[in-house]
């Protein structure tokens, strides 16, 4: 038995050990950051993702004292990007932006090399998009209930275009389909930019599109809008119904923020979301998201974990149910 006064000194020097341990994580904490911070987009230059990144990036650099410097790397549904982050040190110097593809590719994709709720830590959420069902002028179906009505009287004839397999807008119409029994057939495209192009052409009849890309062709008169897919109307379009007014319970927000790789210290990812979240409160800032159809969401992580975690089982069914497998 080892006497009590040397019991004392053994823990007495463990002691003193653990916080010899935890000094350079506290240390790092509180220099950081010291070097510029990499903020690794996996959408394309230009996109509604790549601009908001942008805008709080800059913030963070102001703030902080070192460049945030955004870096595109889009490709495979964002998975690339995701994957550069889950491989990168767990120390701040590298974000990830993330989206709510993000969710839907945790049970899009079965073969991912990485487990995004897993090895993405959430750091905080920037804004809350609604969709919208945005049809060609000349379609005949002018409110969402005339739309499920043609569409159930003509099945397999309305195309319906997304902005790519797995994206947001192409889950929202499979759960459109799924809530409301209509046969569409579903029309993918490479992105957005060329969905519009055909939908405003009258190559396509419909589709679910977010506010962020499509309210300047909807202002224009170039996209007849039905409905939107939040729970409540949107501030830029006040007179335009929710599609869960005709199907109770149909509801898509797509969210945005940043996340870090998991292990990240705990501390750092407490300054960001301390950052990010006073970012959001800037006037200038809070007017550039409505403008861009969205609404602030700041949250603290834990908060942010939850909506990921929740959007992620949701998707699950929807990917299950409708047997979506990538093309």
């Amino acid at each position: 038995m080892i006497p009590c006064t040397d019991r004392r000194r053994l823990l007495h020097s463990a002691a003193g050990l653990c916080a010899l341990a935890a000094l350079p994580k506290v240390a790092c904490a509180q220099s950081y950051p010291n070097r510029p911070v990499r903020v690794v987009v996996g959408q394309a230059a230009g996109s509604g993702s790549d601009v908001l990144a942008r805008l709080i990036a800059q913030r963070l650099s102001e703030r902080l004292g070192q460049p945030f410097v955004v870096e595109n790397r889009p490709g495979a549904g964002g998975n690339l990007g995701a994957e550069a982050v889950v491989r990168a040190s767990p120390d701040g110097y590298t974000l990830l932006l993330i989206t709510s593809t993000n969710s839907i590719n945790a049970a899009f994709y079965e073969n991912l090399s990485f487990n995004f709720v897993r090895d993405i830590a959430p750091v905080g959420s920037i804004t809350l998009t609604p969709y919208a069902l945005v049809v060609n002028p000349s379609f005949s179906a002018g409110t969402v209930p005339a739309f499920i009505e043609y569409a159930k009287a003509h099945p397999g004839k309305i195309n319906m275009a997304s902005g790519g397999n797995g994206s947001v807008s192409h889950a929202s119409c499979e759960l459109f389909k799924l809530m409301t029994g209509v046969d569409a057939v579903h029309v993918p495209y490479r992105g957005s930019t060329p969905a519009h192009m055909d939908l405003i052409a009258g190559q396509v009849h419909a589709m679910f599109d977010a506010m962020t890309s499509s309210i300047e062709h909807i202002k224009s008169g170039k996209m007849r809008v039905l409905g939107v897919t939040s729970a409540i109307r949107s501030e830029l379009l006040p007179d335009v119904p929710t599609i869960g007014d005709f199907v109770p319970g149909y509801e898509v927000n797509a969210w945005l923020g940043f996340g870090a790789p998991t292990n990240t210290p705990a501390e750092i990812i407490d300054l960001l979301n301390k950052e990010i979240n006073l970012a959001l409160v800037d006037p200038k800032i809070r007017s550039r998201l409505i403008e861009l159809g969205g609404s602030v969401l700041a949250t603290r992580p834990v908060d942010f974990a939850t909506l990921i975690a929740e959007d992620t089982g949701k998707w699950r069914k929807v990917v299950t149910l409708a047997g979506l497998k990538p093309q």
